[in-house]
């Protein structure tokens, strides 16, 4: 495992992370999840990704009795809130910034978290009001750094503008060979600001895994056929979007990877991200994604993905 450092934070992360959406403590039960956690900190991932709204609390209270036995110096851990957790309680707003803290510190059976980010941007809170009240969470240490997800370049530049505000180290955004779209403003802007990416979906929900084919019914163990988990991959699992896939299968035979090593590759090639998130469901998908830590791909290859994803547009 190679290790990067997070933005102006000084945390080093792995290049490969652990993350919790629609897994741990939804899609994946209580064993899997433990031998899951298990296998990432053998395999030397340093950092796990959680989010408040995951399983409404359930990803975060599972996670917290499976590290609750481990140094708190050995890993680093990072949480989020934006989206509702009940009909009152979602945003941005101070009120919320302090009481989600608070919830997530608890479940997640830690007195702090190194980083506290949000999950989106909250156009019903003044964006002064959100970053005050993150300030205060980072100044009380209940959070050692703060990050965001999803913000346009604009909502990032305006946050940075606030006088003695705390500043953002991290930027979350989907990104992977599929979806390119944080290329053209966010990360040119998070280059300049010392503020990493640590990107989800890298692997476009597991499409880039290669297990799907057009035509061909779901794998059975798949996340595509799970209820819990494969609600959302409709968009991926288009014959445009898996004949892009089959295009991309030599290439990776041809650097002698696996098609999940590949994407994760094209990932990391970006000097800017810190770190991708794979939501694995088995301990032997975590092996096949950390092998592509340290990996470089050449310029032919890099422009042999190029040619097989040319006129495919999922940036929407």
């Amino acid at each position: 495992m190679r290790y990067r450092t997070l933005g102006a934070s000084g945390l080093s992360v792995s290049e490969i992370s652990l993350g919790s959406w629609l897994t741990v403590g939804v899609g994946v039960e209580r064993e899997q999840a433990t031998a899951l956690v298990d296998r990432a900190f053998e395999l030397g991932i340093n950092f796990i990704d959680t989010a408040n709204v995951y399983g409404r609390g359930a990803a975060e209270v599972l996670l917290g009795e499976l590290l609750a036995g481990r140094p708190r110096d050995s890993y680093v851990l990072a949480t989020k809130l934006y989206f509702p957790m009940n009909d009152v309680d979602k945003g941005l707003s101070a009120e919320q910034v302090a009481k989600q803290i608070d919830a997530s510190l608890a479940r997640l059976r830690t007195d702090y978290v190194d980083l506290y980010q949000c999950h989106r941007y909250d156009t019903e809170t003044p964006l002064e009001e959100t970053m005050a009240a993150l300030t205060e969470v980072v100044r009380s240490g209940k959070a050692r750094h703060i990050g965001f997800s999803e913000w346009s370049a604009p909502q990032l530049e305006a946050a940075l503008a606030i006088p003695g505000a705390e500043r953002f180290v991290s930027s979350q955004p989907q990104y992977s060979i599929l979806h390119r779209a944080p290329e053209r403003e966010v990360i040119p802007l998070c280059a300049r600001e010392n503020i990493a990416q640590i990107v989800f979906s890298p692997l476009a929900q597991g499409v880039l895994s290669g297990k799907y084919r057009a035509g061909e019914k779901l794998p059975e163990d798949s996340r595509a056929a799970s209820k819990a988990m494969g609600w959302a991959m409709g968009r991926f699992l288009t014959d445009d979007v898996l004949g892009v896939v089959d295009r991309l299968r030599p290439i990776a035979s041809g650097c002698g990877l696996t098609l999940p090593q590949l994407a994760l590759a094209w990932v990391l090639r970006e000097p800017n991200v810190a770190s991708a998130i794979v939501g694995a469901s088995r301990p032997s998908q975590l092996d096949d994604n950390v092998a592509a830590s340290g990996v470089t791909l050449d310029a032919a290859t890099l422009a042999a993905i190029d040619e097989a994803v040319a006129g495919l547009t999922l940036d929407s």
